[in-house]
């Protein structure tokens, strides 16, 4: 199968990432299977099937544990990679005075950190490789730091900024960086949720993650370098946000502590 298209997934055991897997396997791909979460994986790659997967317990904080999954992958597919899916990612939603500052940290070292550990191991094999993509898996909360999910909306304007660069950088290579933004995905890491922030019931949790994989899909096949995801709402928030850029803090106030700016 060393001739086939493969895609490394990170956070592939469950929401976005095991709904990515499957339409890409369907197509012929070998799909790279890397998460902390081995049950999870373990049936994904009962439902692919072992001939067209590539599973490794991952950690993607740690990367010595990158760099061996990375080994992994490239053992399999005669060293080709055409898409590395950076969706491994967390948050803790809250007040930022009451999320400990480990939990900061993790957060940080999950969805920033460990995009860079991927990168770093990936890019040779992303270089051997016509046409390959990186994918970012990002947020609307790029867009303007959100309430109650301060850290975690830092991390996704660093990875927009790293999105911009790289996409520069890497384009001597032929190499393609991309990321999806979207709001809150019907996935296990929002709706299993200890607390929610008050964006979350104000805007909705309306994507699936069968959505955000047909974008995936579509990221890897077309050039466009932020994929602004969610239904017409989200498109118009993000439409005022362009036309008034002045309005923004008064948007995402009323959004995300409601009407007198009071938390949830």
């Amino acid at each position: 199968m060393a001739d086939s298209k493969s895609i490394f997934i990170t956070g592939a055991a469950s929401g976005i990432g095991r709904e990515t897997a499957l339409p890409f396997a369907r197509r012929g791909w070998q799909v790279g299977l890397f998460d902390i979460d081995q049950a999870g994986l373990n049936s994904l790659q009962k439902a692919i099937g072992a001939g067209d997967s590539i599973l490794q317990i991952t950690d993607v904080t740690d990367p010595e544990s990158v760099q061996r999954a990375l080994e992994t992958f490239a053992d399999a597919t005669g060293g080709r990679m055409d898409v590395l899916f950076n969706n491994a990612g967390t948050l803790h939603m809250g007040p930022h005075e009451t999320i400990p500052l480990a939990g900061q940290q993790h957060i940080v070292d999950v969805n920033f950190k460990g995009v860079l550990n991927c990168i770093h191991f990936a890019l040779p094999l992303l270089k051997n490789t016509p046409g390959a993509r990186i994918i970012n898996m990002s947020s609307a909360s790029a867009f303007y730091g959100i309430p109650e999910l301060a850290v975690y909306s830092a991390t996704k304007h660093a990875l927009s900024g790293l999105t911009e660069a790289l996409d520069l950088e890497l384009e001597p290579y032929g190499i393609t960086v991309c990321d999806l933004q979207a709001p809150y995905v019907q996935t296990p890491m929002i709706l299993a949720a200890e607390k929610q922030a008050f964006s979350v019931g104000k805007m909705g949790i309306k994507l699936t993650p069968d959505q955000i994989a047909k974008a995936v899909w579509k990221a890897a096949q077309q050039q466009k370098l932020h994929w602004k995801l969610g239904g017409p709402a989200i498109h118009f928030l993000f439409f005022l946000f362009w036309a008034f850029p002045f309005a923004k803090r008064r948007l995402v106030k009323s959004l995300a502590l409601g009407p007198q700016g009071k938390r949830s």
